[in-house]
Order: C-alpha cells, then structure tokens, then sequence
C-alpha cells in the first residue's frame, strides 16, 4: 500500500511540477507585458505634484566651483566668460576655479619632477608648463570629441525633426523628440534648448544659445533656416531634409580629403617622431655621448632648440595638410 501512495504522490506532483512550468511559459510573459502596460498607463495618468515643498525648481541653478569668489570674479570678464564656455562646451562637469587649481598643482608636481631629472632650475620651469597645460589639453581633446560627435549624429537629429513636423507636429515637439531619442552630447543639448524655450525664452534667443554652446557651421545653418522660415514661411520639413543632405554629402566629401592627405599625415608623424626615437636608441646604444647632452650647456642649447623647431614643424605641418571642407 505503501508504494502505491509513494508512485502516486510521485505522480501528482510531478503533473503538478510541469503544469506549472508549460503556464509559466504560456502565461507568464503575457502577464509581465501587461503588467509593464499598467504601469506605464498609471504613470500617464497620475497626477504631478505641485505641493510647495517640491524640491524642483524650475530656476536653474549654477553649478558652484571650488571657489565660487573666483568663478564670479571670472565670470565678469571677457576672457574668464570666454573659458568657462569652453570648458561647458567639453561637457566635463567642473568649474574653472577647479581647472586653475589642478593645473597649479600639476605645474607644482612636475617641475619638481623635471627639476630633480634634470638637476636644473631650468627644470621648474618646462615641467610647470607642462603641468599646468595638462588639464587644457584634456579638456581640448574632450570638447573636439564632443563637437565631432554632435556634428556625425546631426543629420539624424534633422531628418527626426523633419519627420515630426510631416507628421503634423509642432517644432517644439520635433525638438523635444530630438532630446528624448538622441543619445549624448546632442540630445542633452537639444533639451536645453527645449526647456528653455518652453519655459518662455523666445525660440530665436534659444537658438542663439544653442548656436553658442556648439559653434558649428551646420548648427548656424539650422538656427537661420528655422528663424527665417519663421519670418518668411515655407516648408520647414524640406528645408531640414536639405540641410541633412547637405551636411552627409560634406561627410562624404572630409572622408574622402582625408584618404588622399593620408600619406602627407603619416609622413609628418613619422619625421616628427624620428628624432625622438633616435634619441632614446642612441641612449642605449652610446649613454655617454646622450649625457653630454643634458650635462653641457651647448647639449642643452641644442635641446632647447631642436624642441622649438619640433614644435614649429609639428604646426606646420598640421597647416599644410589641413584642407576646409
């Protein structure tokens, strides 16, 4: 009797373990995209809270620096104005007060460094320039990389804005599409833009804000193109269309420019590299003769000089392969 219960115990719960399993399969996404529906429909319909002890602001607040006395003092003059914008531009988040004090401590660290190398005063001096130039360089490099990203993913943004107003959307919309759909650093700028039209600020004075935050040409062409259209009427989604073809065929066209200057490039690099290379081997290969160098003053004359004209020869170069499409 005992076995029989067991084999039947065995049976029901065996049937019970693969009912489960086939209405979990059949059943269970089913319920989960439901379930993802209600949610969805419930934040739709919810309410905003508009209680005053919110803690959103609607007035946008500046971001302060390690010395908010020296960001404002900055901020006042033409120069300091022109930097904090360049460094917005590279999308770090960090203020300018924070970028002069890294760059004073670097310039600290790496003359001491050089000085000790090199056993010269002469030494605080090339590596407290080098320091202190380290944190421009990389934010350079970071706002060219932005820019160039703004400008590859700008022809979707335009043809994306086009398509909403085919579709009978306003521009407002086309731009809030733009901000929700594209990914960074050209969907958070045209958020900006976005809120700070739809806060008030006249669409002309948002586009110029735009324009000044990414000084592209293509961009210049956009914010004109919607301002004039504004004035003057016309098919807004065609002349978007246009544009985005006139900034892909420019693509196509740098590409191109860019294969043929390929060999001049990599020339430079490599006459640019060669004495450096040289110096290192023959380091190796004759260290006494590479020690008079650093320990003579007619060696450092010498390095001095082979330094400035390394430099000089590194922006010529640059200008003569450089072509303006």
């Amino acid at each position: 009797m005992a076995p029989m219960v067991l084999v039947a115990s065995v049976f029901v719960v065996g049937v019970a373990v693969v009912m489960g399993l086939f209405l979990g399969v059949t059943r269970l996404p089913g319920y989960l995209a439901q379930r993802k529906l209600s949610s969805r429909l419930d934040e739709l319909a919810a309410v905003p809270d508009a209680s005053p002890d919110s803690n959103e602001e609607l007035v946008k607040t500046k971001f302060d620096g390690v010395l908010p006395g020296f960001d404002r003092l900055a901020a006042g003059t033409e120069r300091g104005s022109r930097l904090a914008t360049w460094i917005e531009q590279s999308g770090v988040a960090i203020s300018l007060s924070a970028v002069m004090l890294i760059s004073l401590l670097l310039a600290a660290l790496f003359g001491l460094i050089v000085s000790m190398l090199l056993r010269l005063t002469v030494g605080w001096v090339i590596g407290g320039a080098v320091g202190f130039s380290l944190p421009f360089v990389f934010l350079r490099v970071k706002r060219t990389r932005r820019l160039h990203a703004f400008e590859e993913n700008f022809p979707e943004a335009l043809d994306l804005i086009s398509r909403a107003l085919k579709a009978g959307h306003a521009f407002a919309t086309g731009l809030k599409m733009v901000a929700d759909e594209m990914p960074e650093p050209i969907g958070p700028e045209f958020r900006k833009t976005f809120d700070e039209q739809n806060f008030g600020l006249p669409l002309k004075d948002a586009l110029a804000n735009l324009t000044v935050r990414i000084p592209l040409l293509d961009v210049r062409f956009f914010s004109t193109a919607v301002l004039i259209q504004r004035e003057t009427g016309g098919n807004l989604s065609e002349i978007l269309d246009n544009l985005a073809e006139v900034v892909r065929e420019r693509f196509k066209l740098l590409r191109q420019v860019r294969v043929h200057t390929a060999h001049g490039r990599f020339t430079g690099y490599i006459l640019l590299a060669l004495p450096a290379a040289l110096g290192v081997a023959l380091s190796f290969i004759s260290p006494e003769h590479m020690h008079t160098l650093f320990t003579q003053k007619l060696g450092q004359t010498m390095l001095v000089g082979a330094g400035v004209m390394q430099t000089v020869g590194y922006f010529w170069i640059r200008q003569v392969i450089k072509i303006e499409v």
